[in-house]
C-alpha cells in the first residue's frame, strides 16, 4: 500500500493552504499587488521588493540571491517579473524535494515496499512550544485515515504535560502511546515503542523528544542516544527526522534549523501554526540555507489540519491577488 493524496484531497489541501496563508498575504505580501501594478521596473521598485521579501522572513541572504538572479534577466513589464519571481520561489522549495530521508518523497508519503521494512520510524524534534505534540497527533491521524497502524513514543519525559497531551491525542485519534513515568530515560521509551511496534506489526512509529535548547550539550547527548537505540533496533537510522518549526517564530526558525540539523540530522520540516502567522517566508530561507524540505504544514485547529506541503500551492497563495 502506498500513500498518495487523491485529486480531491489535493484540491482541499490547496484551498486550506490558501486560507492558512491569508494573514501573510494580507499583511506583508499585500504590498506585492500594488508593486507589480507599477508601470515600470525602477530602482525604487527593486528596493521595495527587497524590503517585502526580507519583511516576510525570507531572510537577507536568500532575498539577495533571489533578487540578484532576477536582475540578470530582462523584463518588459512588472507582471513578467512577477511570474519569474513566482517561478524562483517555487524552484527554491522544489529543489530540496529529494533529501536523505527515506519515507517522504513529494506527495508520496509511503515509499516502495522494498525501500523500508516496517515499522518505519520518524523522530520528531523541535523546541518546547513549537507544537511538536500536536504535529505528532495530526501526523498519526493522517496515516490512520489511510489505513496505516501507528504507535507513538512519549519521549519528552521531562514534561508530564507532554506525556499527558500525547496520550490524549492517542485516545482521540486511535493510536497506542508507549510511555513511562516523567523523568524516565527517553531512549528507553523509544526502545519499548519499537519493540511494541515489531510485536504488533505496526507500520509507523513516531518518537517524540524534548526540546530544551538552553542546554545544547545535554540535548545532543540525549538525541544521539535515542538515534543509536533506534538504529540498533531497526538496523538503520530513523527513516525521517522531522523538525517542527512554529511559523510565528520568524528568523528564530532558521536558528532552530541550524541547531537541530547539526545535532539530530534533520531530514524534513513540519511548519506548525501557519494559519496564525503574519509571515511565512521562513520556509524559503530554511530550504535555501540548509537544504531541508517542508513536508507538512499545520493550517487549522482540527485533527485533519496537518496536510502535505505543496510548494506551488504555497507560492501561489502568497502571491495571489484579485487580478490573478
Amino acid at each position: 500500500m502506498r500513500f498518495r493524496r487523491s485529486q480531491k484531497e489535493s484540491d482541499v489541501d490547496h484551498a486550506k493552504i490558501q486560507e492558512a496563508t491569508k494573514k501573510t498575504r494580507l499583511s506583508v505580501f499585500s504590498r506585492v499587488t500594488g508593486l507589480f501594478g507599477a508601470d515600470a521596473i525602477t530602482e525604487d521598485f527593486w528596493e521595495e521588493l527587497e524590503e517585502i521579501l526580507i519583511s516576510a522572513d525570507v531572510g537577507v541572504k536568500t532575498s539577495f540571491e533571489i533578487l540578484d538572479n532576477l536582475k540578470t534577466q530582462k523584463f518588459k513589464t512588472p507582471l513578467e517579473l512577477k511570474k519569474a519571481l513566482r517561478h524562483s520561489l517555487v524552484q527554491i522549495l522544489e529543489s530540496v524535494e529529494e533529501t536523505t530521508g527515506k519515507l517522504w518523497r513529494g506527495n508520496e508519503l509511503w515509499p516502495d515496499a522494498e525501500t523500508i521494512n516496517p515499522p518505519a520510524v520518524v523522530l520528531v524534534v523541535g523546541v518546547n512550544g513549537s507544537g511538536k505534540t500536536t504535529v505528532i497527533g495530526r501526523l498519526a491521524s493522517l496515516y490512520i485515515e489511510q489505513g496505516y497502524s501507528v504507535i507513538a513514543a512519549a519521549g519528552d519525559t521531562y514534561r508530564a504535560a507532554a506525556i499527558d497531551q500525547l496520550q490524549a491525542w492517542g485516545q482521540k485519534i486511535g493510536f497506542d502511546v508507549i510511555a513511562q513515568q516523567p523523568g524516565a530515560d527517553p531512549a528507553a521509551v523509544a526502545f519499548d515503542a519499537i519493540n511494541a511496534g515489531k510485536a504488533r506489526a505496526c507500520d509507523l512509529i513516531i518518537v517524540d523528544t524534548a526540546g530544551r535548547l538552553q542546554n545544547k550539550s545535554s540535548l545532543m547527548e540525549e538525541l544521539g542516544k535515542i538515534k543509536r537505540v533506534i538504529t540498533r533496533q531497526i538496523d538503520r537510522e530513523p527513516d525521517e527526522v522531522l523538525l517542527v518549526v512554529d511559523s510565528t517564530t520568524g528568523q528564530n526558525g532558521l536558528a532552530q534549523a541550524e541547531v537541530f540539523t547539526k545535532e539530530a540530522g534533520v531530514t524534513s520540516i513540519a511548519l506548525s501554526k501557519l494559519d496564525g502567522a503574519g509571515r511565512g517566508g521562513i520556509v524559503f530561507a530554511i530550504a535555501q540555507e540548509y537544504g531541508l524540505p517542508v513536508r507538512f504544514v499545520g493550517v487549522g485547529e482540527q485533527a485533519s489540519d496537518l496536510i502535505p506541503f505543496v510548494p506551488e500551492a504555497f507560492v501561489e497563495a502568497l502571491l495571489l491577488d484579485r487580478d490573478d
